[in-house]
């Protein structure tokens, strides 16, 4: 499992926060074995997340 995110232009959540934020507040089979930060997330017309773009990334 593979997570992506996009942090907020003047946010404070570095590398390290994230790692410690998710082990906080996930269960370890949740946990994804991967992050990775992006600065934006493709998105359709009405704002939803396109998952099936994000997937075809991880994969190549």
């Amino acid at each position: 499992m593979a997570a992506f995110v996009s942090l907020r232009p003047r946010g404070s959540l570095g590398p390290e926060k994230l790692v410690a934020h998710r082990r906080e507040h996930l269960a370890a089979c949740k946990d994804p074995r991967t992050v990775s930060i992006r600065d934006e997330l493709p998105k359709t017309t009405s704002g939803e997340i396109l998952r099936r773009e994000l997937r075809g990334r991880t994969s190549a």
